[in-house]
């Protein structure tokens, strides 16, 4: 693949940035940063291109959180001008990662989103007999600053904007010289875009036909018990030596029809069912929101606001149980 040049003017054009502010603003009008960013609008948008343009761009204004969904994590969000600045950066340069990705790979991806890596996997467990079901050990924390940039530098051949992703880079860490912020839009594409390494290696130099991955949730599928071991020794030795990544030891090896747990679900080759800790989290929500609401911390509408993705995660699995429930007791449409 060609790499790619002049995109830093692109992002420092003023409609890219007036577009990454709209984007950068979606669902969140009424919040404080939002209105004084809008109250000063050209003023802001001005500064951000100048700092661009002299590559002087202040980052790391970032608020940390902890959050339990199921295991705790640490969000970093950023200042809501430097949201907006992600956002100019992926408008421009989403493409060339587009191009890059292969076809099974999911998130941050248009059009390739929870249920289409669900209906995927299904697929993949009619085709096949056995899968091996990986994921990475503390993913966002151990990405490899050096590596990352040196894997940017085969895409792109933009001294500014690779200069640019170093400045984000370095804004973070959780040890010297790795891990990105989850919670940040820059950030979820660039760890996507570090595993698409292993991607291309898996599918153009191993071979390997029934495969997918949902950010470092992977799944590789065969016919032979035996070829899963051999990959799962190949993919520990190259995710070492090459990313500097760690293999959780939750590895799970088996076959398709007893059920493949992933995404919180588990999927068989003629049905999807909640995973009993999924369906646990579904009804222990139902009960905070409800307490929320009774409390009169939420109205109705916000008390529907939140149960909708609720819903949306339950569609893709067999649980008409749990959306009658919802109808019944709280007259949300599903």
């Amino acid at each position: 693949m060609k790499r790619v040049g002049n995109l830093y003017q692109q992002i420092a054009e003023p409609e890219n940035l007036r577009l990454a502010f709209h984007r950068a603003c979606r669902g969140k009008q009424e919040r404080g940063e939002v209105v004084r960013f809008r109250r000063c609008f050209d003023a802001n948008l001005a500064e951000l291109r100048r700092q661009l343009l002299q590559e002087d761009v202040p980052v790391g204004d970032y608020r940390f959180f902890e959050v339990f969904d199921p295991k705790r994590r640490q969000i970093c969000a950023a200042a809501f001008r430097e949201r907006v600045l992600h956002h100019a950066i992926m408008a421009v340069c989403e493409p060339v990662f587009e191009r890059y990705a292969i076809f099974d790979t999911y998130a941050c991806r248009p059009g390739k989103g929870q249920r289409m890596a669900v209906a995927r996997a299904q697929q993949f467990a009619r085709q096949f007999d056995w899968y091996l079901k990986l994921d990475i050990r503390r993913y966002f924390d151990s990405i490899d600053h050096k590596v990352l940039l040196g894997l940017l530098a085969r895409r792109f051949k933009d001294r500014q904007l690779l200069h640019l992703f170093e400045t984000i880079l370095s804004s973070y860490c959780t040890s010297p010289g790795k891990g990105l912020p989850i919670g940040n839009l820059v950030s979820q594409h660039l760890a996507n875009f570090y595993l698409g390494h292993l991607d291309h290696w898996l599918k153009d130099d191993m071979g390997v036909k029934g495969y997918l991955r949902y950010m470092d949730d992977f799944l590789i599928y065969s016919r032979s018990r035996e070829e899963l071991k051999d990959r799962l020794g190949r993919v520990r030795g190259f995710l070492a030596g090459k990313l500097h990544l760690e293999l959780k030891q939750n590895i799970q090896l088996n076959r398709c029809r007893l059920g493949i747990p992933f995404l919180g679900l588990r999927v068989f080759p003629a049905r999807v069912l909640l995973s009993r800790r999924s369906g646990t989290r579904f009804r222990d929500r139902l009960r905070q929101y409800e307490a929320r609401h009774l409390r009169g911390e939420w109205s109705e509408t916000e008390l529907a606001a939140h149960l909708l993705p609720l819903v949306e995660f339950t569609r893709g699995a067999e649980a008409v149980g749990l959306r009658r429930q919802l109808i019944e007791d709280y007259g949300v449409v599903t």
